[in-house]
């Protein structure tokens, strides 16, 4: 499969595996192309109701390697790796972020606010022109730009 003009790898992966994923009862979560040391892995995150297990991961696996061989919108070798997002998965896109309103998350900014946080928890209120609203835990509401955060992730585990 040829790049279409202006679409990363990831968008080309993500357009090969979201069908098959879909097929198999799952739902492609997020999809990163990145190199560590002088490796590149392929990570596709999957999710679906009641949570992800090892043979849904197999599957997957199983099922996008001859079409992403095929198609071959990746140049160079890398490795292919399928999971689960987690139970702290982070938020990527809106749609994780609608999926989500109401939950407790952990918000880590690139840079401290005007409080001097860095890192804390609040409440997803919503997320619009990839803006984030949250309801602090003292009850002040705070929107901040998805760009400058590191992550936005669930919260499962409240903090004692």
């Amino acid at each position: 499969m040829e790049k279409k003009k202006g679409m990363s790898t990831v968008e080309v992966v993500r357009e090969i595996v979201a069908p098959i994923a879909e097929d198999l009862g799952l739902e492609l979560w997020d999809v990163r192309f990145l190199k560590e040391g002088t490796h590149w892995y392929l990570r596709i995150f999957i999710d679906k109701q009641g949570g992800v297990g090892i043979e849904d991961c197999e599957n997957l696996s199983r099922s996008i390697d001859k079409p992403l061989d095929e198609k071959d919108p990746i140049s160079q070798s890398y490795c292919l790796e399928v999971c689960s997002p987690g139970i702290e998965r982070e938020l990527v896109n809106k749609e994780h972020f609608d999926k989500f309103i109401g939950n407790s998350v952990k918000v880590k900014l690139i840079r401290p606010n005007e409080s001097g946080e860095r890192e804390f928890i609040a409440q997803l209120i919503g997320m619009e022109n990839n803006e984030i609203e949250l309801k602090k835990q003292d009850e002040e509401i705070i929107k901040i730009k998805k760009k400058d955060t590191v992550y936005v992730k669930l919260n499962d585990f409240e903090e004692n």
